[in-house]
């Protein structure tokens, strides 16, 4: 077995496997955390993880009491911990609390009154550095803008804007009353927009002129109008001046922020809100039918992001911490605002894109701000990647000391680039596996407790119980593939689909009776590590052998020249699918039909000759939602139907999609 460590030191694979009292290690690479990372974490080893782990299965209710008690500040304290009448869920039932003054308040009698909670950066370089206390100025000020628009707990909201520092403020103050809200991502249209105002029957939009990025203005107020229209639960529009573009303000409805906020009073208490208020309704897309709203309370999940703040990202009070992700994204939610905020953290926002106007725009953001965790998607790193190391090596990334990685499985190769490059070798990385309805981390190392697998989540948090399982439900044991399931009910989890209870049973719960359907393939190691291996969607049936599609992509980007590769199964009369590959490629003078059939040669060496591709095209770009996930759905659509009829609102550039089809049909 090869075992690579920061320190370089050797440690023999049967010492390795006592020291961490494991079964004897798998064969893949292995990085244990070093001593010296041990020594400061949070959670120290695997005697302190499995401490925790062993409480939570044992004892949930004390567990989870216990850190309630500790980590959040309550009104009123709850009567019992936790209620489950499948599959509807209550945590904390009975009590009162308030986010806002979790994320706020409660940090003003410590020394955090001063510090930094948010640091912000616009892409023209424009900065802002707000501290807990100026923090607390603007959200009481905006909240109480909110009050005299006759806004009130229990009424919904939508904000509509860039990552600009009142997106933040604009959801504190909403959760500061009690007023639902629902971040609708800055780059969707206007269909896309209407159709959750109406679904949530909201009374407010909270937008923007405008936002920046790659150096041009992405308008919004426009969109807004033109859903509004036919939104007649709308009563106010409160835009804020980012871009200073002109635009359209309709006297009675629409107001500038800035007008409203002038000389509003400073104080706002926070409203004591049960513990099952709605916080957010944050709605996905699927390839039919109407978005989903994903509804997230209260304390359960205030709680479980705050603990997985401090348990993933062993979060230190001196750090600065950066999730690249758009707060339109349950990432940006959980892990830019109310975790981080909760936690007392120093939280990084940066609004436009990481090529803009060079591809060392993020490098130097680090450096600039000497930034300790960062947290991002392996789409963004296998993008950096093609782009060379020139530009990642010209910053001083030592500040670093954690990495991260969320949204989809991230393949070893991407792996060991951004361990070696952006980590210096000498950073853990924290591989995380949880889904918008999650709510937050569930699958995920503790940096300081356990050893590192690339393209492994590794293991799960306190509480959660995954089990990979057959298609009858069955346990299909360690190293074979099949459905990934949760047998028990976590606090920060979704309570149900907004206005439709019917279909978040049947389509989370009803699939496996008493357990919770993630929709993901996934195996189990022999030590006990769960790999991700994408949708259940994503995994081709070829001749019988069950393939996923993470696998085939992993060892295309193994090969020197590919940069990103997705992968697809395409009907075929004889295999019943076949491999269908889509190939970026690193800079640099390809032929490609040669290359095409050393790629073909270089999977079936790597997985096996039933895993030869049967089709690789090169392409430019791939399809990616504006969070960066590879529509692999989309692809799906272009190889069986030659056409795209599914749901396109996620999708940042329809182009890509269009010509890819163009190929086709020039094929």
């Amino acid at each position: 077995m090869r075992l690579l460590i920061p320190n370089r030191a050797h440690v023999p694979a049967t010492g390795l496997a006592k020291w961490y009292n494991l079964p004897f290690m798998s064969q893949e690479a292995i990085y244990p955390p070093s001593p010296e990372f041990v020594s400061k974490a949070n959670v120290q080893g695997m005697e302190g993880y499995r401490a925790l782990y062993d409480h939570a299965a044992e004892k949930p209710e004390e567990f989870w009491g216990e850190l309630a008690e500790k980590e959040i500040s309550w009104f009123e304290k709850w009567n019992h911990v936790f209620e489950w009448h499948p599959p509807f869920a209550k945590w904390f039932v009975g009590g009162k609390l308030n986010v806002s003054y979790n994320c706020i308040d409660r940090h003003l009698a410590t020394p955090r009154k001063n510090k930094a909670a948010i640091i912000w950066e616009g892409e023209p370089g424009d900065q802002r550095v707000i501290t807990y206390q100026e923090l607390h100025r603007l959200v009481c000020r905006f909240a109480n803008v909110l009050k005299s628009r006759g806004l009130k707990a229990g009424d919904r909201s939508i904000v509509y804007m860039p990552m600009i520092p009142e997106l933040p403020i604009a959801l504190l103050a909403c959760a500061r009353l009690g007023i639902t809200h629902s971040v609708v991502f800055g780059g969707f249209s206007a269909e896309a927009l209407k159709a959750r105002i109406q679904d949530l029957d909201a009374a407010v939009v909270i937008t923007a002129d405008g936002g920046w990025r790659r150096g041009k203005e992405v308008k919004l107020k426009g969109a807004v109008d033109e859903a509004v229209a036919e939104c007649p639960s709308v009563k106010d529009v409160i835009v804020v001046k980012r871009t200073g573009s002109e635009i359209k303000m309709q006297e009675g409805r629409d107001h500038w922020w800035h007008v409203l906020d002038e000389g509003m009073s400073e104080d706002c208490p926070a409203v004591p809100l049960d513990s099952e208020h709605p916080l957010y309704v944050l709605y996905t897309s699927g390839t039919t039918g109407k978005p989903k709203g994903i509804l997230h309370t209260t304390a359960g999940y205030l709680l479980q992001t705050t603990m997985t703040m401090k348990w993933v990202f062993d979060l230190k009070e001196e750090d600065t911490y950066w999730c690249s992700a758009d707060i339109g994204w349950v990432t940006g939610h959980s892990y830019i605002v109310y975790g981080p905020l909760s936690a007392g953290a120093t939280t990084l926002m940066y609004e436009g894109a990481p090529d803009s106007p060079n591809y060392d725009r993020w490098w130097r953001i680090i450096a600039k701000y000497r930034v300790n965790i960062f947290y991002t998607s392996p789409t963004a790193i296998r993008a950096l990647i093609r782009q060379g190391e020139q530009w990642p090596n010209g910053h001083d990334l030592t500040s670093l000391r954690l990495l991260g990685s969320v949204g989809e499985p991230i393949n070893p190769a991407a792996w060991e680039w951004y361990h070696r490059v952006i980590g210096g070798g000498r950073c853990p990385i924290v591989d995380t596996w949880w889904q918008t309805e999650t709510g937050s981390i569930l699958i995920a190392p503790m940096p300081g407790a356990v050893p590192l697998k690339p393209g492994s989540g590794t293991l799960p948090m306190p509480g959660i119980v995954p089990e990979v399982i057959d298609l009858h439900g069955n346990p299909v044991g360690p190293g074979k593939e099949g459905f990934l399931i949760l047998k028990r009910p976590w606090p920060s989890m979704i309570r149900t689909i907004w206005g439709d209870p019917d279909r978040y049973e049947s389509q989370y719960w009803a699939r496996v009776p008493g357990a919770y359907f993630t929709g993901d393939a996934a195996r189990c190691d022999a030590d006990g590590y769960y790999w991700v291996l994408g949708r259940v969607d994503d995994v081709m049936n070829v001749s019988g052998h069950r393939l996923s599609t993470m696998e085939v992509e992993s060892a295309l980007v193994r090969h020197d020249a590919v940069a990103e590769a997705a992968v697809v199964g395409k009907p075929d009369e004889i295999t019943g699918q076949a491999v269908c590959c889509f190939v970026t490629l690193k800079k640099g003078d390809y032929d490609h039909g040669k290359l095409g059939i050393e790629l073909r040669q270089w999977v079936a060496h790597e997985i096996g000759s039933f895993a030869r591709p049967a089709e690789i095209r090169f392409t430019d770009a791939l399809p990616k939602t504006r969070s960066g996930k590879i529509m692999r759905r989309l692809l799906r659509e272009i190889v069986t139907s030659h056409t795209v009829a599914g749901d396109v609102t996620t999708l940042e550039d329809m182009s890509v999609v269009t010509n890819l089809a163009a190929q086709h049909d020039d094929d």
